[in-house]
């Protein structure tokens, strides 16, 4: 194992790579930016390095810096986490002809996978059901509108070098794909400094499911299971959870082999992710795989029990799997709520502040992965996601409770944050019965983003005669009465009784 290991990221995940050293008994290093001086992961860190100012082209996207600080240290090997560099082909190489180890694939691995389309080739090489569509870039409008047409309608174009919904259009006509198209590429190019897009036919109403795939420098390959993904907005994971409601033990096993099939025909190794579409019958297709650590890992490992993180770091140290295939079987139910500073009622539009208060959650079957304390400051420099909340309990119904539970017991004060929009879908009577596919929750979002209902008949009773009685006394004197008198006419008088009675309260 590694005497020392540097980390560069930050927030949750640099803190969750942090924890997994530390129980290894490797030392960790962590980069900060100046906006980060006083971030969680700097203080729990061993050491800590300073890259450069607040803006992340400055700081944590500085490859070079980032292999002078471990050198400068001491560190062995770097841990990319996810996000910022790590799917890098190029930092991958550099770390390691710096001589030092990137905790994660080759570099040869990331670049076959990095490009949708070369993903897509290697898929279909191996076996790897694809979702129908070109495998090379488009020339040009013409030739989209060919493609469109042997496919039919509607189709999806996508950016070959994008991620999080960026250069993605869904056409539905052929007078739309000429425009559709630029757009896509304009923003491809904006986004990934690469404008080339490709097409594919557009499956309606499809699961977003992921298998998580393990692999060490000895030949073994495993798969970990699927993970249901589909409470997306705008293409971006809000909620998952591990297993899917979707997936049975023999679906499983077919998807798990094609993942394997797929990692393995990229020279694969390390902790990765395959993304594939499920679509009502049982057909899945391959996406494209993350050739990383993934946001929604942790929902994974409470179901099976394998510490991904730490492996991460035995792989890279050159450690075999102990794993047999069959062994690996999900035990109970886990979901994960992305806590981000957003506010979903103004149309998820960030939060920056200082956070003043932080209650966690805590009891039975409740993780919190956060990157963030009372006093923390909340920027626009980086990602919105403060943390991740995590349940667990024998079944899905009860993780959903759980999850309820904790998200009630949640408190951060001085942000906007998602908290309540969690709430509401776990409370969502299609999400508890698992009626939900990629399009659910962009169907659902008004109605799980907007304002809180009406209080109930007793509040409103209480307001209202709150209101009432405020009224009366500023434009009324109340006339002295004899003590004889006076209970019965408060009986008839009194504000509260009136509006009580007209909510039929009395």
């Amino acid at each position: 194992m590694f005497a020392k290991v540097l980390v560069a990221n930050r927030g949750e995940i640099a803190l969750r790579v942090i924890r997994a050293c530390r129980e290894l008994g490797v030392a960790s290093v962590a980069v900060y930016s100046e906006a980060d001086a006083r971030a969680p992961h700097v203080r729990e860190a061993d050491e800590a390095v300073l890259l450069g100012p607040a803006p992340s082209s400055e700081s944590y996207l500085r490859g070079d810096a980032i292999i002078a600080a471990a050198k400068r240290v001491g560190a062995e090997a770097v841990h990319p986490g996810y996000g910022f560099l790590s799917e890098r082909e190029w930092f991958a190489r550099a770390v390691r002809d710096a001589g030092l180890v990137f905790v994660g694939p080759p570099a040869e691995a990331i670049a076959a996978m990095g490009s949708k389309t070369a993903a897509r080739e290697l898929a279909i090489a191996a076996g790897t059901p694809v979702v129908p569509g070109t495998t090379t870039a488009l020339r040009d409008a013409a030739e989209a509108e060919d493609v469109a047409e042997r496919f039919g309608y509607p189709v999806l174009l996508k950016a070959a070098a994008g991620g999080g919904g960026k250069g993605m259009r869904v056409v539905h006509r052929r007078e739309d794909l000429a425009p559709a198209l630029a757009s896509a590429q304009r923003e491809a190019r904006n986004a990934f400094g690469d404008d080339a897009v490709y097409v594919e036919k557009y499956i309606v109403g499809p699961r977003h499911v992921e298998i998580q795939v393990l692999g060490d420098h000895h030949g073994t390959m495993l798969h970990l299971g699927e993970r249901e993904c589909s409470v997306q907005r705008r293409h971006q994971k809000m909620i998952e959870e591990a297993p899917s409601v979707a997936v049975s033990p023999e679906l499983r096993a077919r998807m798990g082999a094609a993942a394997v099939a797929a990692a393995r025909a990229a020279g694969y190794t390390n902790a990765g992710t395959c993304e594939f579409l499920l679509d009502s019958d049982g057909a899945f297709y391959f996406l494209e795989m993350n050739t990383r650590i993934q946001v929604e890992h942790p929902v994974t490992e409470l179901v099976t029990g394998i510490d991904l993180v730490q492996w991460q770091l035995r792989i890279a140290a050159g450690e075999r799997l102990p794993f047999a295939q069959e062994t690996i079987t999900p035990r109970g139910w886990a979901i994960e709520c992305r806590i981000t500073s957003e506010d979903p009622a103004n149309g998820f539009l960030p939060s920056t502040g200082q956070v003043q208060y932080l209650h966690v959650p805590a009891g039975p079957g409740v993780r919190w992965d956060g990157g963030i304390e009372t006093g923390s400051e909340i920027t626009l420099h980086y990602d919105p996601m403060l943390a991740k909340l995590i349940a667990w309990a024998p079944d899905r119904a009860q993780a959903i409770a759980r999850m309820h539970r904790a998200l009630l017991e949640l408190t951060i004060e001085g942000v906007d944050t998602s908290r309540d929009f969690h709430l509401r879908v776990m409370e969502d009577s299609e999400f508890r019965d698992g009626a939900i596919e990629i399009q659910w929750l962009e169907r659902r979002l008004a109605d799980l983003t907007a304002a809180p209902p009406p209080p109930d008949g007793v509040l409103r009773a209480a307001i209202a005669a709150v209101l009432l009685a405020e009224r009366e006394r500023k434009t009324r004197r109340v006339t002295p009465r004899s003590d004889a008198h006076a209970g019965a006419a408060s009986e008839v008088a009194t504000p509260w009784l009136q509006v009580a009675r007209r909510e039929g309260l009395r």
